[in-house]
């Protein structure tokens, strides 16, 4: 039946239907079962990130028009707004990470176009968690009131709105008013952690560990809770996960200038099988990827690597 749907859907989109009732239940059945358990996992899933990364627009456009045909519906608000995202982080701020360091130009405009993403993903997720919880964005100081109305199934709207905000300030540190929003943000997985400390296997300990490990100590920052967290997501991501010892290895073995810790760590995220969690195999190769990149750039972040991954490139550009 789902594959009939899916099918149908363009013809329906280009051609309309007659009767509006029998239009919004089409709209309402074709969103329900692009949003069922599971979907995530075609693209999670994929071995292969250039299929992903020119599939994604088409798809997160198709889920913003349903969206904007249906935009009570809260799977759509939550997958529309997280694939942007995730596509910001994996497919445009990825990537002009790694551009050569001479491309200023293209990364700065790479760099802005992640950070329109990023919000333009939170808003459509504040959205979702506006029409559950009227006011809840114009809260200010009462938000906190709001906040604890809120159930488990709210976690991942909490945790992907701070995720997509934060991402755009981390590009643009000397913004204001992204910068005045950090407690708040940072109030949203104080909520999601209460509700949910196991959420996606550790994605909130991973959050704590970057949080504490980046900020200053005046905002917050702090580098024994970093290490807590990453323990936790360790153990809740069962090892198989590389995202915490490359977030750790960025985060903290950088700033410390520990660089034995650093190696160690990339090391191992480069050693996890992909397939041994089928679920998140794009995503663990995409960070091996990341992984990969630091470790041959390490001559760049630290004064006693071992690497010539970083000479070798300034010769062949000269």
């Amino acid at each position: 039946m789902r594959q009939r749907i899916l099918f149908l859907f363009p013809a329906l989109v280009i051609l309309g239907l007659g009767s509006c009732s029998i239009n919004r239940m089409a709209i309402q059945g074709v969103s329900n079962a692009l949003t069922g358990e599971g979907n995530s996992a075609v693209f999670t899933g994929d071995e292969d990130p250039e299929l992903v990364a020119a599939a994604l627009p088409f798809a997160i456009k198709m889920y913003e028009s349903l969206l904007a045909a249906n935009p009570r519906h809260e799977g759509l608000a939550l997958t529309t707004g997280s694939l942007f995202v995730m596509y910001a982080n994996a497919f445009v701020q990825g990537p002009a990470q790694r551009l050569p360091r001479g491309a200023f130009g293209e990364r700065d405009a790479q760099y802005a176009r992640a950070k329109k993403l990023y919000l333009r993903g939170a808003a459509l997720l504040m959205a979702g968690l506006e029409a559950k919880y009227p006011g809840f964005s114009t809260a200010g100081e009462r938000r906190e009131a709001y906040l604890a109305k809120m159930k488990r199934g709210d976690v991942p709207f909490l945790y992907w709105t701070a995720a997509g905000v934060l991402s755009a300030y981390s590009l643009t540190p000397l913004d204001l008013d992204l910068g005045h929003r950090v407690p708040e943000l940072l109030a949203y997985i104080d909520r999601a952690y209460a509700l949910d400390p196991d959420f996606n296997r550790g994605a909130l300990d991973e959050f704590y560990l970057l949080f504490y490990a980046s900020m200053p100590e005046g905002l917050g920052g702090d580098k024994s809770l970093a290490t807590v967290y990453f323990e936790r997501a360790l153990e809740k991501s069962q090892g198989k996960s590389p995202g915490p010892y490359i977030a750790y290895a960025e985060a903290v073995c950088i700033p410390a200038q520990d660089y034995a810790t650093f190696k160690a760590y990339l090391e191992t995220a480069l050693a996890l099988d992909p397939d041994a969690d089928p679920a998140n195999r794009l995503v663990t190769i995409l960070s091996q990827r990341k992984a990969r990149y630091l470790l041959d750039q390490g001559e760049t972040f630290f004064l006693d690597a071992e690497t010539d991954a970083f000479w070798d490139e300034a010769e062949d550009e000269l």
